[in-house]
């Protein structure tokens, strides 16, 4: 066997020792996705927190960047773009409702724009095989961007929490599949 080969079946047998913790893991996650399917509310006030955090820690790196860069033209431009991040971070705490509706309607919106793009790429690879299926995952995104859009900013209050939801919940699956595959 080549020394990658050897490398990756390592990897392989080392993690294999630990299937009860991917596993464990997957349990707590469908248990998350669970309560977060039980308060959409909640769900998508807490999605709407973690955005608000990521988006005040790049801000805070984007404005430490600024003081790094030599020249005074960038320096402004991560300087302000740094200080709209962080903003936009304290926005999301200070108003995650109004945060909420905004982050549903972009939502909608990216889901509209990427669909339209997928069903123009799979339809211009028509001979190729596949590209029906290309077409149909693209319509499928337009379809859900424009029931998201048509339920805006009432349905702001829950969405984000169904789409954490439904992750938690996926991604525990996933967890336990890939733990019992190990133990196997």
């Amino acid at each position: 066997m080549t020394l990658h080969g050897d490398t990756l079946k390592n990897a392989i047998g080392e993690t294999r020792a630990k299937w009860g913790w991917f596993v464990g893991l997957g349990v707590l996650l469908l248990i998350l996705g669970g309560i977060a399917f039980g308060n959409l509310f909640i769900a998508t006030v807490a999605s709407v927190y973690v955005v608000g955090w990521l988006m005040l820690v790049a801000g805070i790196i984007e404005i430490m960047h600024a003081f790094g860069v030599k020249t005074w033209g960038r320096f402004f431009y991560w300087l302000l773009s740094g200080l709209l991040y962080a903003v936009a971070g304290f926005f999301a705490f200070d108003n995650p409702l109004l945060a909420s509706a905004v982050l549903t309607f972009l939502l909608a919106v990216a889901l509209v724009a990427s669909g339209a793009l997928r069903v123009w790429v799979g339809y211009s690879h028509r001979p190729q095989q596949g590209w029906g299926w290309i077409v149909a995952a693209g319509i499928i995104s337009v379809v859900a961007g424009l029931i998201i859009a048509m339920g805006w900013p009432v349905n702001s209050l829950w969405v984000l929490g169904l789409f954490l939801a439904i992750d938690l919940i996926f991604q525990g699956w996933t967890f336990i599949a890939v733990g019992l595959a190990l133990k196997k």
